[in-house]
Order: C-alpha cells, then sequence, then structure tokens
C-alpha cells in the first residue's frame, strides 16, 4: 500500500486481477551478463504479475536469489525457467532469500526438497517464520481482531474480517501457513554463501525486518534489490513488531540512505524491470513518505483521529470503499508505521484517555 502517486506492491492476491501475468509485457528469461540470468516466476492472480528470480552462476552450481510463489504454475515456470537459463532445479546449490514474503520465499521449500539446496536468510526475518510457523490460526485472527478494536473500526470491519479468515479454514488450532526454516543465516556485511563470488549482504530492514538486499561486488556492482528499492512502486511498509520502540518506517528510511552511499552500477529488483540509478530512487521513495507523513501531521492539526480514521483518510492505490477486509488491514498496518514515526519524530501524540484511542499533533 502507498499514495496514489507511487504504485503499490499488492502484498496479497487480487482477485480483480486475474490474468495480468500473462501480459503481453511480461518479462522473459534474460542473461543479464556476468553470471546473472533472470527467471521470472508468475505470482497467480496478483497485479504485480511475477517475482524476478535471479540466478548466479557459482563455482558449486547456480545460486537462486528468491524462489517465487508456492503454486505449481509458478514452479513449473521455475523449472522451465532454469532448463532455459541451462541448469535445472535438481542442480540448485542454494537459495538467498531477500524475505521472508509468500511470493519470495514461497517455494524454497520445493527447491530444497528436489535439489538438496540450503536456504539462507536473515537471522530477523527467520524469527518471523518460526513465529508464523508456530501460531495457529485462532491466534492470528484474535490479534487481528484486537487491532481492529484498538484502532477504532466499525463492527462491520471486524465483521468481514472474522468471515475472511474463517473462511474454509480448519479448527484454528493449525498454523495458518508454513515457511521453510533456513539453514543459514545472511549477515549484514558479510559476504553470502556464493562460492567463487563476492555477494555482498547488505541489511535493509523497513519492508520487513529482515530484508536484505545483495550487492555484487565481483567485478560487477549491481544490488539485486529484492522489494527494498523499486523503479515505480514502492513496498509496504507495515508494523512488524508490537513493541512500542519498534520503528520500521524509520528503518525503512534509513535503509534507503544506507542503499544510496554504495557504488551501485544498476539495480536488479524483484518486480518489474531493471534501472541505473538507485541513489536518485531511494531519494524519490523518501520524498513520497516524508509527503504522506506531512500530510499526516496536518491533519492531526485540525482534530484528534483514530487509527482507523487515519487509514480511511489517507491515499491508497485504490478508494478506501474497494478495499477488501485484508487490503484495509494492510492499510491500517502502514498507517500505523506512518503514526508511529511521527510520535518518535515528537510531532503527534496519543491523548490521555479515549477508547478507541485517538490521536493529535504536537
Amino acid at each position: 500500500m502507498t499514495t496514489a502517486s507511487d504504485r503499490p506492491i499488492p502484498p496479497v492476491p487480487d482477485a480483480d486481477a486475474a490474468g495480468s501475468a500473462a501480459r503481453a509485457d511480461a518479462p522473459t528469461v534474460a542473461d543479464l551478463g556476468n553470471g546473472v540470468w533472470t527467471v521470472p516466476v508468475p505470482i497467480p492472480n496478483n497485479p504485480l504479475g511475477c517475482t524476478l528470480v535471479y540466478v548466479l552462476e557459482t563455482d558449486a552450481g547456480p545460486v537462486l536469489v528468491d524462489a517465487g510463489w508456492d503454486d505449481p504454475i509458478s514452479y513449473r515456470a521455475l523449472v522451465d525457467g532454469l532448463v532455459e537459463v541451462g541448469t535445472s532445479i535438481e542442480d540448485v546449490h542454494g537459495v538467498l532469500v531477500t524475505h521472508a514474503h509468500p511470493d519470495h520465499h514461497g517455494l524454497s521449500e520445493k527447491v530444497r526438497e528436489v535439489s538438496g539446496a540450503w536456504i539462507a536468510l536473515h537471522a530477523a526475518d527467520a524469527q518471523q517464520v518460526e513465529q508464523i510457523n508456530a501460531a495457529p490460526r485462532a491466534a492470528w485472527l484474535r490479534h487481528h481482531l484486537e487491532v481492529l478494536t484498538l484502532a477504532g473500526a466499525p463492527q462491520e470491519a471486524v465483521d468481514a474480517l472474522t468471515a475472511l479468515r474463517t473462511r474454509g479454514a480448519d479448527d484454528g488450532t493449525r498454523p495458518r501457513l508454513r515457511y521453510a526454516v533456513p539453514d543459514r543465516e545472511l549477515v549484514h556485511g558479510e559476504l553470502a554463501p556464493a562460492p567463487g563470488r563476492a555477494v555482498r549482504t547488505v541489511w535493509t530492514p523497513g519492508h520487513t525486518p529482515g530484508h536484505v538486499c545483495l550487492h555484487l561486488e565481483d567485478g560487477d556492482g549491481r544490488l539485486l534489490s529484492g522489494d527494498h528499492l523499486l523503479p515505480s512502486i514502492t513496498p509496504h511498509i507495515g508494523l512488524y513488531d508490537d513493541a512500542e520502540e519498534a520503528d520500521p518506517l524509520g528503518d525503512f528510511l534509513a535503509s534507503l540512505t544506507r542503499v544510496a552511499r554504495l557504488p551501485i552500477t544498476g539495480v536488479l529488483p524483484a518486480h518489474e524491470h531493471v534501472f541505473t540509478d538507485a541513489a536518485g530512487r531511494a531519494a524519490e521513495v523518501a520524498r513520497l513518505h516524508e509527503v504522506r507523513l506531512a500530510a499526516l501531521h496536518a491533519r492531526l492539526r485540525e482534530r484528534s483521529l483514530t487509527l482507523w480514521q487515519i487509514a480511511e483518510g489517507m491515499d491508497w492505490n485504490r478508494p478506501w470503499a474497494r478495499l477488501g477486509a485484508q487490503n484495509r488491514q494492510l492499510a491500517l498496518s502502514e498507517a500505523a508505521a506512518h503514526l508511529r514515526h511521527l510520535v518518535k519524530r515528537g510531532r503527534a501524540a496519543a491523548e490521555a484517555h479515549g477508547d478507541p484511542v485517538r490521536y493529535t499533533a504536537l
């Protein structure tokens, strides 16, 4: 989710966008030079179309950067794409996962099962994987309903999310989904396990707490940016930690600065297409969020608002009335991230009394 001026990454499948993966301008398998290939892996029924999985040639065999969505169509595209590259799914040596979202990490387990490959992930996202794998559906639903109630959501919003989360579900005791547990850790500043190559791990929290980019230092200089830096869309920045000290938007803005300082010759993103001006794009995205923060502060100067009122008054990629229950939940999380960052800057605060909590400008 983000403002109308910069298209967002849709974080969940969107039934209204069925067939978008088969667009005429969809990317194809391509040799990007210096032992780097791209294999587009479809995300069924999602306007993003696909995840760009990158294949790095290494001394031990192909290493993937991300694996794609866990779906038979997606898996077939990955298998066929690797054959077109000149290798096979069975030959994959490892998977470097930029972050633990299903369009990036979903197929990692399948790749490991077929090839015996290791999976590497940053520790912060590995912790989230453990939490997701352990938490039963009922616990997730209770948590999200509590968030809605505290935000001041109307009863119909609570009912809509309950219906969505319980439709066709089990008794609520099983995890809502299960992700592959990584074998290796990606550590900021260290080289990623790509034998014979110099691939530096750059920690870029914000979209997730453990998101990483990968800087090709072996005579290349390009950045495998995952979802952190994209040519014309921006990643969802929501609350990924209930702790009050967490500041995902602050993390994201700091990560943009960190990337902008690197000697980058080109950007290989996980969606859309390659581009060159990493520092320029990072500055553009930072300005976008500053505009949103200023607009939020101006609204809070006019009157105090609940979190729900803040979210429904922000600019999203489609009108609030057309957002379904799950996308409203994501919008609420992104609004909360912006609000928390304003609080961290000393520009807003919760009022002393009120149920639900209301916020005002300082």
